[in-house]
Formats: structure tokens, sequence, C-alpha cells
């Protein structure tokens, strides 16, 4: 039994991840005593096929009816079904593919699949069905970690600061240290240099460009930002969304996929539209930023966004007039795909000690939450 320097006993979990990209499964594993890091593993994506995608995309237009989180109206109790056996698969794979036999894993972290996020109405709804993944998998699941926070007065979201201040505790870098994820939407962690947290979301990320090349192109995402880097930045499309009231209104507000919609598809070509959407998502993030009582010297870009040439270019340029330095999460040895699930494995290790997984200054609850529900297997 390993022990930790804090006297824990550093567990291992794998956590799993379906983001509001939708684009598929990413694994990852994470030895920890809910404190410090041990060992991060290695990471598997299982993308989803373009069938699946499709049924996710329409079960988020069935869950604009849930009015209570237990609700499954229409197809989306078979879509739970059907994500949570998929996730089952995806451990099987990661265990084979990795060498790391399940019975050395102590826990999964099950984010499960966001179709609805309502904070301003304490409503929030992950799919997928924690009891049947520890049925399938013969391990501990603890899944359902946003609702405790929400019940607290919190937004449910972003949960992921706990791990980026561990995270940040390993580099050797200035601070203050801000983590930009930029997925489907975007979030921040600030670490100032007292090591307070400090996060929200930020506005749009990849969703509005996946969108926007989807119904233009046919295609799920600008690869690289090789689309938009052909075209130019339209005002009349970016200035629009900078406008909206969740930039001003000064209330901390976590996002929904739906919160903001593409343009309408004849306002712009199909490389005018990427590029000025590409340049809305940096914009949003330095507009959001704000408020923010340090201004960071260090950013660290993960998620799939940092992939974006054309983003991760403006996202430099307007960090570099406040003296920040902006790096992909690889320029400091970490796997910018892999961070959410790496979160989600170390919040479950948090979640089983009863560490707080928010606080006040991550998403508004009254005080720091634990969370999470746990689901054992059968035989257990």
């Amino acid at each position: 039994m390993a022990v930790s320097k804090t006297g824990a006993e550093v567990k291992t979990a794998i956590g799993l991840m379906s983001g509001t990209s939708m684009d598929g499964i990413d694994v990852a594993l994470i030895r920890s005593d809910g404190a410090t890091i041990a060992e991060r593993g290695p990471f598997l994506t299982v993308p989803y096929s373009p069938a699946f995608r499709r049924r996710l995309a329409d079960g988020l237009e069935t869950a604009k009816s849930i009015g209570r989180r237990g609700e499954r109206p229409g197809a989306l109790g078979a879509l739970e079904e059907e994500l949570t056996r998929l996730h089952a698969e995806a451990v099987f794979a990661y265990s084979r593919q990795s060498g790391i036999p399940l019975e050395s894993v102590d826990l999964i972290g099950f984010h499960g699949q966001t179709v609805l996020h309502r904070p301003e109405k304490g409503l929030t709804v992950q799919i997928g069905d924690g009891k049947l993944l520890a049925s399938e998998t013969g391990l501990p699941v603890i899944h359902d970690m946003r609702a405790a926070d929400m019940e607290a007065g919190g937004e449910g979201a972003p949960l992921a600061p706990a791990y980026h201040r561990a995270l940040a505790a390993s580099l050797d870098r200035p601070g203050p240290i801000v983590f930009v994820n930029i997925g489907g939407i975007s979030n921040i962690t600030l670490i100032g240099q007292n090591d307070e947290l400090e996060a929200f979301d930020t506005g749009p990320g990849n969703a509005l460009i996946d969108q926007w090349v989807e119904t233009k192109a046919g295609i799920p995402f600008d690869q690289g930002g090789a689309i938009a880097s052909e075209g130019q930045i339209l005002r009349r499309l970016v200035d629009p969304y900078l406008q909206n009231d969740f930039f001003s209104d000064g209330s901390r507000r976590s996002l929904d996929r739906n919160d903001f919609l593409p343009p309408d598809p004849a306002s712009a070509d199909l490389e005018d539209g990427a590029r000025s959407l590409a340049r809305l998502t940096a914009e949003a993030i330095m507009k959001s930023m704000r408020s923010m009582r340090e201004a960071p010297k260090t950013w660290i870009v993960c998620g799939g966004g940092r992939c974006n040439r054309m983003i991760m270019s403006d996202l430099s340029d307007l960090a570099a007039s406040q003296n920040g330095t902006v790096l992909a999460a690889e320029d400091v040895g970490l796997n910018g795909d892999a961070i959410e699930a790496e979160a989600w494995a170390y919040l479950a290790i948090r979640a089983h000690y009863g560490l707080p997984l928010s606080w006040p200054t991550t998403t508004g609850c009254r005080k720091p939450v634990t969370g999470g529900v746990l689901a054992k297997p059968k035989e257990a």
C-alpha cells in the first residue's frame, strides 16, 4: 500500500470524459492521494461514430424538455444506456492497449455526457448510468460530481480547477498561472501567487467553429485552423457575440453548448466565418478575464482549441499585450487532450476522501463542497 506525504493512501483512478465537443471518450489514469499527483498514466481517445454523434446531437434537443434531473424523455434513456456501454468498452480498450490490469485500478471517475446545463434553475443533466458502468467494469464508479455543488448554490462548473492547481504545483513556470481549456465551451483557472483559485467559463470555444464548418462543408471541425487561415476577420460576425449580456452583467454563469448559436450560414463564406469565430474564441477569453484579481504571466492552453493555430496566434497576441506568455500544454510536458479526463480521475479520488471539488471562487458555491455518487459493482 503506497502512502503519500499527506498520510493518505495513494489511489489509482481512471477518468472518463465526454465533453461538449461530443467527439468521443477520453480515458486517462491518475495515481494520487487526492492532493498531490503521484503519477499520470497513459491516455486514449475512443472516437464516437458519426451516427452516434448525430444521436447525441438529437439528444441535446430532446433534453431541452427536461424539468428534473432524473427525467429521460423520448429516446434519451436508450441513448444513456448506449453511451454507458460505450464507456465500458473504452475502459476495456484502455486496459488492453496500456497493459494496465483493471485489478490494479481502485476507482473510475465518470463524467457522462452533459445534455442540459441550466444553473439558473439549479439543473444540470449528464446522461451516463454509474450503476451500469460499475456492473459492466467490475469497478467502483464515482459519478454525478456536479450536483452537490449546485445544491450549495454553485454553477456546477468548472470542476477541473482542483486538478489544475495540483498540476501548477509541479511546473517550474512563473506565476500567476492560468489554465485555458478550449473545448466546446472555453473555461479558465487562475492559480494566484498565493495559490488561490479563480475559475469560470469564458464563452464560446470550438463549438461554434465546429457547427459552422459542419454546416458549410460537411466536416466535423477545422483541423489545425487550416480553413480559418484562409479567411478574414469580419467584425460584423464577431462583435454581436461580444455584446452578449454574458460578458457585461458581472455575474458568474457557467455555459451550455446552446447558449451561443452559430451565425446564419448565409452570413459569410466558409473561410471568413471560420476565421471570425476563431478570433471570437480568443477575444471572449480575454474579455472574460478582465475581472481577474491578478494578470497571469503563464498561459497553458489545453483542449482541442490549442490545435487551432489561428486561435493560438490571436490569444498569444492578446496575452502579450499584458506581458503574458501563451504555451500549449505540451510545451510544459503535459498532454493537452488528456487533462480533462485526468481531472475526472483526480476528482474521483478527492471525492473518495471527502475533499472539496469546488470553492466559492471557482463555481460560486456558498462554501467548499465535495461531491459525487458512489456506485459499487454488484459483487462488491
